[in-house]
This record gives C-alpha cells, structure tokens and sequence, in this order.
C-alpha cells in the first residue's frame, strides 16, 4: 500500500481552484478542493438600499449574472406580503434566463469538454451560436451581460411586435445550428427519443462525444450519492429533490445548511444534512426525461448521464422558449407599482432560480427598505463542497477511485465549476 499527494491548479473554470489528489494503491481515495480567491459581494450590500441588489449582485457573474438578477428580484419581492407581477413580465425574465443557460451548455460543450478530449478544432463552433443567444438577451434586457431591467413589480423592457419576431429567429436559428452541428437530425425527434442507442446512431459532435467516452471506457465513471435537488420553479423547471429515482416534489429553504471550511474560501451546502447534487442532470430527473432517465438507468448519475443531461436541456429550453414568446401579450403592462415602496418593508425574503449549473438561491433581511443580512447560495457550493473523508461532497465523490488525474479533472470538470460565483 502507498498513500501520496499530488496538487494540481484547475484553470479554465470561471476563476480557479485547487485540488489536492491523495492516492492510495494508485487510485484517489479522496480530493481535497480548495477555492483561494473571495470578493466578499454580501458584506458589500450590508446597509445599502435594498434595490442595490438588482445593480450588484449580476456583477457576481459576468456568465450567469441574469440568473443572480432574477434570484435578487425575486428575493426583494418575496419581502412583500403580496405583489402583482404581470405575465408578461413573467416569461421576458424566464425567456432570458432561458437564453442565458443555452449559451451557458453551448460554452461549456465546446470550449470545456471537446478541448479535453482532443477536439480543439472545433471551439470556435461556439460563438455563432453563443452571439445570437446573446442578442436575444439583450433585446429584452437591454444589454448583456450584467443587465439590470428587471425590477420589483416586473421589468422596464417593453418589445414591440418586430423584436418578438426578431427573437423568435434568433431562437430558430439556433435550433438550425444545433441540427447543423450537434445532433444531425430533428431536434424535435431527438427530444422524443428514448434510447440512447438511437441517439449514439447519429451524425454530430454530441453523439461523436458520447460514443467517444463509451470507447475509452469513461461512460461508468463520475458516479456520486445520485442524489438530486431544484429549487428553481418557472413553466419548464420544476421544484423537488430525487434520491435515485425517488422523487419528493416539497422541499423547504429551511432545512438548508451552510458552513465555513478551513480548507477553502468556498462554504459547504447541505439539505437536511446531505449533500445534493444540481444542475441539468437534476432538473432532468424531476422531469422525468425520457433519454436522460433511460441514461440514468443504465449509467446512473455518471459522468455520461450529466454531458448528455445538460445538452439535452438546451433542445429543451429552445423549443420550450418558442412556445413562450408566443405567449406573450404585448397589450399587458410590464411593470405594476407595488403597494407600497420598498423603502418601508422591513421582512426576509427568498429567491431561487435555476441556473446554468443549477439551484442558485438568494436570501435577504430588509428592516425599512435597507439590507441587514444578504446570503447567496451557489450552485458550484452544492457541487464542489468540500467534504472530509467520512463524508465527501459529491464532486469528491465522483472523482473517488480514478487512476488518473487528468481523468479526474474530466470528471471535475462535468460539472461546470464556477469559481468566481462560488467564492462571492
């Protein structure tokens, strides 16, 4: 038996961290992650006016800062006792957020995964798609990224019947790049499909990338607790945790837990106790996808099942998206003044959205319209917690029993790490 050390710096993540690989008989038998950077984002909003948060917190994030607007609107409006949001307001957040996560996948495929497994030829495949998602942002917030338009009582964009038709060409357009490149064929049949050798028959870079993992015998690794949670609620998402294929749709903010970790500037997150894993695989298992549920089945929450999760989800988002725009009635308002103004509320207040890399959570005490508290819970905290030995967070889990590092960082790295969110 041998028991060595071996640190290794992950660049390439949003930021960086450290993982410290402890062999024993030459394979990891525990990984200690470390997060060295912070920016200290909630003591900046201690004592400031409480629609600060819309201005600040998208500054988290340069990738995900819509998701952080949404969850801080949503924060601030739960303060209230009751508060009108029009519907129209409604779906120009979600469509958003939606395109925000679309071009979030389509980053992560193309300039995280393929390089790592020899494709470098084709990172710059992302950007078309990537710009027009992008320009659907900011045609309804005005900007991208660090948008601010959305404000307690709904948004101040207001699109004419030309951008929505503008938009939904952005949108058909990147469902056209997604038949050119990804997946060679209808993408409304491949979301219908439910066997995965049906989708590994396809032309494309995400069948040529599954099939590819399959060969090198990686399809069975990155298993972890298969434990699930969402707390983000929208038309498509839905809210509720999954142990194996056990699904609670109740869960409740209260049973989360926090704690510091000297090891890392990153907290640990736990729900009731247990580590959780979020993100596409997650949402996946609530809604019972057919392909991903089939994966799970065969793979469990392997590292197979999460890449073929998260590039489902955009197929899912884009053709879910197409349906919203047309629901959007121009005629509605999209901003209804709150009963009364927020400089007088004085109550706790909760946010929660799905993110590209899952739950992302918002908490904020207000006394007369001034934050006293605010706490932000990210998805890179659920999945890179840092566990110990006896009890691993569930990225430590997934990389437990690989021979190699640079298959461990693969494994790390199917889970989209975000540091600069995760050390707020």
């Amino acid at each position: 038996m041998n028991s060595i050390k071996i640190e290794k710096l992950i660049e390439k993540i949003e930021g960086e961290a450290t993982l410290d690989f402890h062999f024993l008989d030459e394979k990891i038998d525990f990984v200690d992650i470390h997060f060295p950077h912070a920016r200290g984002m909630e003591r900046i909003l201690e004592g400031r006016p409480a629609e600060d948060a819309l201005v600040i917190t998208p500054r988290v994030c340069g990738i995900c800062g819509h998701a952080h607007l949404i969850a801080a609107v949503k924060a601030l409006e739960d303060c209230y006792a009751q508060i009108e949001i029009s519907q129209k307001a409604k779906i120009i957040r979600e469509l958003t957020l939606n395109f925000e996560l679309i071009q979030n996948h389509i980053k992560w495929f193309y300039l995280t995964l393929l390089p790592l497994l020899g494709y470098e030829q084709k990172i710059l495949l992302a950007s078309k798609a990537t710009q027009l998602m992008s320009k659907a942002i900011a045609l309804l917030a005005g900007q991208y990224p660090h948008n601010s338009y959305a404000i307690v009582g709904g948004v101040v964009s207001d699109p004419t019947p030309v951008e929505l038709v503008q938009l939904e060409n952005y949108i058909q357009e990147t469902i056209r790049f997604f038949e050119a490149y990804m997946v060679q064929t209808d993408t409304k049949e491949m979301l219908s499909c439910e066997h995965i050798e049906t989708m590994l028959g396809h032309k494309g870079d995400l069948p040529d990338i599954l099939n590819e993992l399959i060969t090198r015998k990686w399809h069975r690794l990155g298993k972890s607790f298969d434990r699930f949670i969402v707390f983000g609620e929208d038309s498509y998402f839905k809210r509720g945790k999954s142990v194996k294929t056990r699904i609670q749709p109740h869960i409740d903010e209260r049973y989360l837990s926090l704690s510091d970790n000297d090891r890392s500037l990153a907290k640990n997150v736990m729900y009731k106790q247990k580590y959780f894993e979020v993100g596409p695989l997650s949402r996946a298992m609530l809604l019972k996808t057919p392909l991903i549920k089939e994966s799970h089945r065969r793979f469990s929450d392997s590292l197979f099942s999460r890449v073929l999760a998260r590039s489902c989800e955009s197929l899912q988002l884009l053709h879910h998206s197409l349906g919203l725009v047309k629901k959007i009635d121009l005629s509605e308002p999209s901003y209804i003044v709150p009963y009364q103004p927020i400089s007088n509320i004085s109550a706790n207040g909760v946010g929660a959205v799905e993110a590209a890399r899952g739950s992302l959570i918002h908490k904020v005490a207000l006394e007369e319209g001034r934050i006293q508290n605010y706490q932000l819970i990210t998805p890179t905290q659920w999945n890179l917690s840092n566990g110990d030995r006896e009890t691993p967070g569930v990225a430590q889990k997934a990389m437990l029993g690989v021979d190699d590092i640079a298959l461990a960082e693969f494994v790390f790295k199917t889970f989209d790490v975000c540091s600069v969110c995760t050390t707020h």
